[in-house]
């Protein structure tokens, strides 16, 4: 994220306030959801999904701004991609 975006990002939390913002992150969420389901029902619309990750995306980017864990998540999803790369490693390992 830059400097740019990471500064719109703050403007938004003081300007919604907290609270108004994590409401809005499970608004956000669930309308990926729909968007998920749909698809799964053989309705794709790869557009409208897109602009969904975004809006959550967004939204995450706000929480972590609120609760100051930029750092933590970054951390917590490197540990978790290597050990999904593990598992997958173990798993296809054994199908050979």
């Amino acid at each position: 994220m830059t400097l740019s975006e990471y500064s719109v990002i703050s403007r938004a939390v003081e300007h919604y306030g907290v609270n108004s913002q994590i409401n809005m992150l499970f608004e956000e969420m669930s309308e990926l959801q729909k968007e998920l389901c749909k698809h799964l029902r053989g309705q794709t619309d790869v557009k409208h999904i897109a602009e969904e990750i975004a809006d959550v995306e967004i939204m995450l980017a706000q929480i972590k701004c609120i609760f100051k864990c930029s750092c933590e998540v970054r951390n917590w999803q490197k540990q978790k991609v290597n050990r999904l790369s593990d598992r997958l490693d173990q798993e296809e390992g054994a199908g050979s």
